[in-house]
């Protein structure tokens, strides 16, 4: 046993199998397969049926995995429920037999067959389940290895869609056996993030051995990218004192609109965005122009996934937990995607502002707080909890100011509206007060905007140091139309960068004024368009 599991550790298994309708449903055809996802680097393989383990016998010599599905009285399928099954695929050539052990498979006998089939056949049982308590329960019963093949597939958990790492990671935690990732693993991606999470090999079947259900993704894709591409969505910004929303169809944003943000607890913001949506919905109507989705961008971080609201400062009180997504889901009855408000900005600077054909730029706003979104690579930076960017909580004094987060010493501190308005000494009541008289020349705010320049350029060049951007992209109050700040930081910056002259670092404003925060919600909402026509 020990040399098996360590002939599969940190390997691909195929799972070569096809339904009585598939063209493929053939022994000669899946030992075909078999072979040749040997020849790509399989170290096992996954068959159903013993005339099919026999096949794929005789031209591989690596470890099959086999296994029977059978069609019950009530319809549905269980995978090798009968101790005849497993001893014609132990005499037809395997070396582990798999056997479902979910709830339903457990009331049919399933653990007892585990039992029998080790005491008897004195092969290797894996246990296919869907829960972490069906998988302590075959342990105990003797399965010598679980994987997470009916995940997704039974009835307590059919809601859940797409693979799932954390499972993975929640299964080695608890069981002392190999776990074996298998279920929803679509692409080479998630296979190694299943091994990081602790798979000890991994499972995938139909992304690799089902030509039709291929083909049948990519043209899907195709038509879903085009339909969601033009799609009229709603796009709507949830600010700490401002609420935007838009129309969005095609690129044209239409009938945008600003009103106060409520600040009296959870369930006045739900509202609050429910009855923005719903008018924005009636009017798209009325235009003759459907929506399609809703995309929100919040003040916050979320958790796009879950849809529901990670964590919030308390500007937005009880907003952190909020099940966002649900809850107007619930109420108007269309796709629903959710995005922290500076990462929607930093999105809709990739399709339509000055990240297009950047690969790593850093969008910052610049207001009430500062809210930071980052591309890296081209890929949008969310980090492992969701909770990536907080570009304003950056330190840049340990014992400086505190900051509404509880920390002291944030960037926030001193780079906010209400910073400005402290360096000019009291002369001018608000930001934009101050801004105005940088632009008549006023000594006092321009020696203001230069100490906020300063600061501003040591939390930038921490993000220069570790992301090593090519551009930052301004937005908010104290950024718009503000070249004075953009002159300062151009020249300020590359004081506190290493190795500055090596860099094509630029600081620009974003060109997509008002409302950036709404063409990026839109655009949510069209990736969630995608992933429903998928």
């Amino acid at each position: 046993m020990s040399g098996l599991l360590q002939s599969l550790a940190g390997s691909l298994i195929v799972s070569c199998q096809a339904p009585d309708a598939d063209p493929f449903r053939d022994a000669a055809l899946m030992a075909r397969f078999a072979q040749a996802a040997v020849h790509g680097g399989a170290a096992g393989i996954r068959a159903n049926s013993a005339g099919d383990v026999t096949a794929v016998r005789r031209v591989v010599d690596v470890p099959v995995i086999g296994i029977q599905k059978r069609r019950q009285p009530d319809g549905k399928v269980l995978i090798t429920p009968s101790f005849d099954d497993a001893r014609d695929l132990t005499e037809a050539g395997a070396v582990i037999v798999a056997v479902e052990c979910t709830t339903r498979a457990q009331r049919s006998g399933a653990l007892e067959l585990v039992r029998k089939i080790r005491a008897e056949l004195g092969v290797p049982v894996m246990a296919d389940i869907a829960t972490l308590e069906e998988a302590i329960a075959a342990e105990q019963a003797g399965a010598e290895l679980v994987a997470s093949t009916m995940r997704g597939y039974t009835e307590e958990t059919e809601h859940l869609r797409a693979f799932e790492p954390s499972f993975i990671a929640a299964l080695v935690a608890r069981l002392q056996i190999p776990v074996l990732a298998e279920g929803r693993v679509d692409t080479p991606q998630q296979a190694a993030e299943a091994l990081r999470a602790g798979a000890h090999a991994v499972i995938v079947g139909t992304a690799i051995t089902r030509p039709e259900v291929i083909a049948r993704r990519f043209a899907a894709a195709l038509e879903g990218n085009s339909r969601a591409a033009e799609a009229t969505v709603i796009g709507i910004d949830l600010g700490g004192t401002k609420t935007k929303a838009g129309i969005l169809t095609g690129r044209i944003l239409e009938s945008q609109s600003a009103v106060l943000t409520p600040t009296i607890g959870r369930d006045a913001l739900l509202q609050h965005l429910i009855d923005i949506a719903a008018r924005k919905i009636e009017e798209a109507r009325q235009a003759g122009k459907p929506a399609k989705a809703i995309g929100i961008a919040t003040a916050g971080w979320v958790d796009p996934v879950g849809g529901r609201i990670a964590y919030a400062t308390d500007n937005l009180p009880e907003w952190t937990g909020t099940p966002l997504v649900r809850g107007i889901e619930d109420a108007l009855r269309l796709p629903v995607a959710i995005e922290n408000d500076v990462h929607s900005l930093a999105i809709a600077e990739r399709h339509f502002g000055a990240g297009r054909g950047v690969d790593d730029f850093v969008c910052l706003t610049l207001g009430t707080g500062v809210g930071g979104g980052c591309y890296s690579g081209g890929r949008l930076v969310r980090g492992a909890h969701s909770l990536a960017s907080a570009i304003g909580h950056i330190a840049i004094d340990r014992n400086g100011e505190l900051c509404n987060c509880g920390l002291r010493g944030c960037l926030e501190s001193y780079t906010s509206a209400a910073a400005l308005v402290r360096y000019a000494q009291g002369e001018y009541a608000s930001a934009e007060e101050v801004i105005r008289a940088v632009r008549a020349g006023a000594v006092t705010a321009l020696q203001a905007l230069r100490e906020y320049a300063e600061y501003l350029a040591m939390g930038m060049a921490s993000i220069v140091h570790l992301l090593d951007p090519e551009v930052f992209i301004l937005a908010g109050g104290i950024a718009q139309d503000n070249d004075i700040l953009l002159d300062n930081l151009n020249e300020l910056l590359p004081r506190f960068v290493m190795a500055a002259k090596m860099r094509r670092l630029r600081v620009c404003a974003s060109r997509l004024g008002y409302y950036g925060g709404v063409y990026g919600a839109g655009m949510v909402a069209r990736e969630k368009l995608r992933q429903c026509h998928h």
